[in-house]
């Protein structure tokens, strides 16, 4: 009996690290753009604002995506392009955002959202059920068809468990350095103090390249999943061009590749992005709502 429960346990771990091999590019996005949502917090409140996240991103698994994934893929496997086609524009519209944040405009709501502790777990908990359906979806595409089903529960189960705690230990380590780091900055040893205040003078610049990289996650992301899941219910045309150019840049190796890949997907996910802002604008407009978006000289944030 327990020769057989270790063989079971065995081959649930072994399918586990397999399947979310494939998904290590999306959970380097997660952990990239998680601490932008922990920004303009007080200290005390970083740590329990991550508990909060990772506690929602465990719901969006097990909850929500989990059961919809297994459901939809025996049920009707069509809807599932359709639903990673919106989340892509989603995270699209989100990167897009901070695109325009970059040149100098602000979100009129994005100083009130920066204070609200619940509409910022929301934020990244909305973020994080795309990123975490990508994630999920992939690791459910590459299990073997003909496994048991609750040995894949089981699996994706793992997975789910094991992502979280990975991508939202990494973004605790990353809110609470620079505290770390003061605290080697009043050690009585000279280079643990200077060591500890180097740490702390480089994490704003550490955070601005986070910051950086999460929103190029966010539109390189959301960009393939909509370039993607067009060419899966018939709209080839995008993914065609972008397989066109993998097979044109083939010879030159294999990180070419993957960096026209993920430029084209960037591209491809910033023109969504501010396509879709501008019909939320255009909309918002014909409501009679003031813009969403100011000038930077105008903005008082």
């Amino acid at each position: 009996m327990s020769v057989g429960l270790l063989a079971v346990v065995d081959d649930i771990l072994s399918a586990a690290l397999k399947a979310s091999a494939k998904t290590a590019g999306v959970v380097i996005d997660d952990a990239a753009v998680t601490p932008q949502y922990v920004q303009g917090i007080t200290p005390a409140r970083e740590l329990p604002v991550v508990g909060k996240i990772a506690l929602g991103s465990l719901g969006n698994k097990f909850l929500i995506i989990i059961p919809a994934a297994l459901a939809l893929t025996a049920f009707a496997p069509w809807v599932l392009p359709f639903l990673l086609i919106l989340g892509g524009v989603y995270l699209c519209f989100e990167g897009a955002i901070k695109v325009l944040e970059w040149f100098g405009f602000h979100h009129g709501h994005e100083g009130e959202s920066a204070r609200d502790e619940k509409r910022l777990v929301l934020g990244a908990v909305r973020t994080d059920l795309i990123l975490s359906t990508e994630i999920m979806l992939i690791s459910l595409a590459s299990l073997d068809p003909d496994m048991d089903f609750w040995m894949r529960v089981a699996v994706l189960a793992v997975i789910g468990l094991v992502m979280t705690g990975v991508v939202y230990g990494a973004v605790a380590l990353l809110v609470k350095i620079d505290d770390v780091g003061l605290k080697m900055a009043k050690n009585p040893s000279k280079h643990v103090r200077h060591t500890g205040t180097r740490i702390v003078r480089s994490m704003p610049a550490v955070f601005r390249v986070i910051s950086v990289v999460g929103t190029v996650a966010m539109l390189w992301v959301g960009g393939h999943l909509v370039i993607a899941n067009l060419g899966e219910v018939g709209l080839t045309l995008f993914s065609d061009l972008l397989h066109g150019l993998e097979h044109a840049l083939e010879h030159l190796g294999g990180v070419v590749v993957w960096l026209a890949d993920t430029a084209v997907s960037f591209v491809g996910g910033l023109i969504v992005g501010l396509v879709v802002i501008g019909v939320v604008e255009l909309i918002g407009a014909l409501l009679g709502k003031k813009p969403s978006f100011q000038e930077g000289a105008d903005s008082p944030h």
